[in-house]
């Protein structure tokens, strides 16, 4: 009887099978290879353009940073400004004051009656002042009581004065001035 050695065919097959199946092996480690790098590649474009972005936007942010910045400088300076402008406004409120009750005084003033002083302390008014008779410095305060800007107006005190030979009222009112309205 012949025999037949298989043995051979069957280990070339068995080897045959051992390398196609290594190849297929191989060539999957590659495609996933190669998918993994394409992946990471996509990956790390997305990743790059995104910190792009991050950039752009922290840009914007700094410069809106400044911009808020100059903004609330403007606003410090316009508020340090209106309160200069307040002040002003006071100030010049407190000028035009004296002047109305010193003008008020004057036409108040009949012509036989003089002022030595006035003195102003907070609303209080003091006049000292000369005149030819007890008639002139009741005219003065009916005068100057009828005026808006004084009030209270009362006479402290009145003494004769010989002056040169003629007798003459020195006399003291106080009275109550008020600031003129707006």
């Amino acid at each position: 009887m012949i025999k037949i050695n298989l043995l051979p065919v069957r280990a070339a097959q068995k080897k045959e099978r051992v390398r196609a199946q290594m190849s297929i092996l191989v060539l999957s480690l590659v495609a996933v290879s190669l998918a993994c790098g394409a992946e990471y590649y996509r990956m790390s474009s997305s990743l790059d353009a995104k910190r792009r972005e991050i950039a752009a936007v922290d840009a914007q942010v700094n410069q809106l940073k400044k911009e808020i910045g100059e903004v609330s400088r403007y606003k410090k300076e316009q508020e340090a400004l209106q309160k200069k402008l307040e002040v002003l406004q006071v100030l010049k409120d407190g000028r035009s004051g004296p002047v109305h009750l010193l003008d008020e005084l004057n036409r108040a003033l009949p012509d036989k009656v003089w002022l030595t002083s006035y003195s102003i302390n907070g609303a209080a008014a003091n006049l000292n002042g000369i005149a030819v008779n007890e008639d002139a410095v009741a005219s003065f305060m009916e005068r100057l009581g009828a005026s808006p800007y004084y009030t209270g107006v009362e006479l402290k005190g009145i003494s004769q004065l010989v002056q040169n030979g003629i007798k003459l009222q020195k006399f003291t009112l106080a009275c109550q001035a008020t600031k003129p309205a707006k």
